[in-house]
């Protein structure tokens, strides 16, 4: 299930909060939690099994490895509880990638297994690890009711699309939590917001690259428009369902961290990552590049734990080459800005912006690549490489068909409507005027949306390769 689309809109979603709602505080986590299996088993029910043995195993070790805190028993039992959960996220999403290549390299004829990929296991396998080894650092204690554990690792407003969300961030709301008129206000508000950024912003995105790559009529224009259309597409998506899933929680009574930043107002590579996709940032900086020896180590080994960040959050993202190549693109740009960029860039502003501009676009059609030949193809046109037109009929049809998308989506990715609001509402006619026009704008982009998902418009869901 989506939450872009009428069952969870219309009929999920409304059912849900009315018996969390009234339902006592002792049974709203067992509410949640069985809400949250029927979200995740809707498309595809047998891979709650495997999620519910991996929350066991999870429970398990985790109480395991407080029982033998300080024995070696201890770290025995993180090594094997990290191994299953891993253990699992590797067979399920990379087994077909490792037997291809390795059929490739070698020339044999090994069978690619017969498996789907469960939506959103790269998320909860996370969480689970996340949460083992907080308990053997003894940063949390071993949660003892299975159902509240259960409840944080199922909780479906990030299950399937993150953020992220660490178990010590929420330990407390998990146990006790408030709903507040407020609370719900504001959760109702952001989804909503997410909800149009998805739809009516992604999406139609979306249709223009679709447009792209169904044509022969291609220019160079054409091709800076797709790479500029796919970044900020990837972008409204990621974090279109983040906010989504933002106000979710708010709904819910929780306090989500967020997760996207305004990442292209940023001057750099390291600033970009700052702003991306912040929670899986720090959850590698915090269970795999300090683990390595961060920054505090020889320039080489600096080096080396950069590059293997980089490639596994790139591997992080889907089983194939370009994504691979993908992170281990950021990971260059930020070896060459520790090493001597981002003194440079942090010094001349407008040129850092541009930098990034540049090379962000052209890592998103890295990303979105079917292959690499393809991409670097891509990339030799934008710059002129291939002799083809600058400006086509084809071009300026479509460019003026999506134009207005275009500029809402790079205002929109900008801080400056936020800014606008916030200085609307220290006025005091503007302060009320937006909180009446506040449930009016709501409405209307509901019916909207509404109106866009009846049809049948474009509607891709990105994390099927997550």
């Amino acid at each position: 299930m989506l939450f872009s689309s009428i069952p969870f809109l219309y009929y999920f979603l409304p059912m849900v909060l009315i018996a969390y709602y009234l339902a006592p505080k002792s049974v709203k986590n067992m509410v949640l939690l069985i809400a949250s299996l029927v979200f995740y088993g809707w498309g595809e029910p047998t891979y709650v099994i495997l999620m519910l043995i991996s929350i066991g195993t999870g429970y398990l070790f985790g109480i395991l490895i407080e029982k033998f805190r300080e024995t070696v028993w201890s770290k025995i039992c993180l090594i094997v509880s990290v191994t299953i959960s891993l253990g699992f996220l590797v067979y399920f999403k990379y087994a077909n990638f490792f037997i291809t290549n390795f059929n490739k390299v070698t020339g044999s004829s090994l069978k690619i297994l017969n498996v789907v990929l469960p939506i959103g296991i790269s998320f909860y396998t996370f969480q689970i690890v996340s949460y083992i080894i907080d308990v053997y650092r003894n940063q949390v204690k071993a949660q003892r009711n299975p159902i509240t554990l259960a409840t944080y690792i199922t909780m479906f407003p990030q299950l399937i699309a993150g953020p992220i969300v660490r178990y010590s961030d929420v330990e407390r709301q998990l146990v006790k939590r408030s709903i507040s008129f407020e609370k719900i206000s504001y959760g109702i508000r952001r989804f909503c917001f997410g909800l149009g950024k998805k739809i009516l912003i992604a999406n139609v995105l979306g249709e223009y690259c679709a447009v792209f790559k169904a044509t022969d009529e291609k220019s160079i224009i054409f091709y800076w428009t797709y790479a500029i259309a796919v970044s900020l597409q990837i972008y409204f998506d990621f974090s279109g369902y983040s906010d989504m899933a933002i106000g979710l929680g708010s709904m819910l009574g929780f306090e989500f961290i967020e997760n996207f930043n305004y990442p292209f107002i940023s001057k750099s590579a390291t600033e970009f990552w700052r702003r991306w996709h912040m929670s899986l940032g720090t959850w590698f900086r915090d269970y795999v590049y300090i683990p390595l020896g961060g920054s505090r180590c020889s320039k080489k080994r600096l080096i080396l734990n950069i590059f293997v960040v980089w490639m596994l959050t790139g591997f992080w993202h889907g089983a194939e080459w370009n994504f691979i190549v993908w992170g281990l693109y950021f990971g260059i740009l930020l070896v060459l800005e520790k090493s001597f960029l981002l003194k440079w860039l942090e010094k001349y502003k407008i040129i850092g912006h541009l930098y990034i501009l540049i090379f962000g676009i052209m890592s998103f059609i890295i990303f979105d690549a079917i292959s690499m030949e393809g991409a670097i193809s891509h990339i030799g046109v934008m710059f002129g490489v291939t002799d083809i037109s600058l400006m086509t009929y084809i071009t300026r049809y479509y460019l003026k068909s999506y134009l207005i998308v275009f500029i809402i989506a790079i205002i929109g990715a900008t801080p400056v409507p936020k800014i606008l609001i916030k200085k609307l509402m220290k006025n005091k006619i503007g302060n009320i005027i937006i909180k009446i026009s506040e449930p009016i704008v709501m409405a209307i982009l509901l019916l909207v949306i509404t109106g866009y998902l009846v049809d049948g418009s474009f509607n891709p869901f990105l994390y099927f390769r997550f």
